[in-house]
């Protein structure tokens, strides 16, 4: 099975970059999307192009603004976009799916914003996905976690480290915050499997960061402990462009 995870910043303008080619061309089983911005037309638009696929949104209440949307081609036996939490429900993070022997979180995790003013909401939010992962992997479940965490782990997930330890995105708390999903039973399988090497996943649209290769990894799998002898590969799709971001691609056995 193949799941692939992809910040496309605004799903309009993916679209009118060749989104569905690539899809095709992809053919991942699941596709977890973040920063949707979209209205019901244009998903509506995308779905046309995949009629084997069971397409589930979690749009914002804002107008053009976050969003996620999965789709599958196994059918769920349940679905859910609500953690519960009206300020986070509102602004479309969040799209579960249990499958037969898996619960798949397609995540975008908030931005702490250059002024910092959202680090505080950014970090409630990382408690609150983390509370709902110990309940279900209490109960036994087995999680993947795909998505923009808008958060890079350690020195060597982002081209300049020493630059950045004061803006968000890089801030000790912020990294706290993602290695207690580690603490608690995750894998960040990207970094397990392929511990030296640097690779990226977004990129500012300044200053030829990508062409500069300057960037941050920010998109990740984190996958239960229990997974980690399923998992056969996983690997950047560097060169795919049409967001700031880039695809990321699981394959498990």
């Amino acid at each position: 099975m193949k799941i692939t995870t992809w910040n496309i910043n605004g799903l309009r303008s993916a679209l009118s970059k060749g989104l569905v080619d690539w899809m095709k061309s992809d053919r991942a089983d699941i596709f977890c999307f973040q920063e949707l911005k979209a209205d019901q037309e244009t998903v509506a638009s995308l779905s046309e192009h995949f009629p084997n696929y069971h397409l589930f949104w979690n749009p914002s209440e804002r107008r053009g603004y976050s969003g996620v949307l999965t789709l599958s081609r196994r059918v769920p036996v349940h679905s859910q976009s609500s953690i519960d939490s009206e300020i986070f429900d509102r602004e479309g993070r969040v799209f579960i799916i249990r499958l037969e022997d898996l619960v798949l979180f397609t995540l975008y995790f908030p931005q702490g914003r250059r002024d910092k003013s959202r680090v505080d909401y950014k970090l409630v939010f990382y408690a609150a996905v983390l509370e709902i992962c110990d309940k279900l992997h209490r109960r036994g479940n087995q999680i993947i976690l795909a998505g923009d965490f808008n958060t890079a782990h350690n020195e060597i997930d982002l081209a300049n480290p020493r630059q950045n330890r004061n803006n968000t995105g890089f801030l000790e708390c912020e990294r706290e915050a993602f290695g207690h999903f580690l603490d608690h039973d995750f894998v960040d399988i990207f970094r397990v499997r392929y511990p030296q090497k640097v690779q990226y996943t977004w990129w500012t649209y300044r200053v030829n960061a990508r062409q500069r290769n300057i960037g941050w990894r920010l998109d990740y799998f984190l996958v239960s402990a229990s997974l980690v002898n399923r998992v056969e590969d996983i690997y950047i799709q560097d060169d795919i462009p049409g967001s700031d971001h880039c695809p990321v691609s699981l394959i498990l056995s």
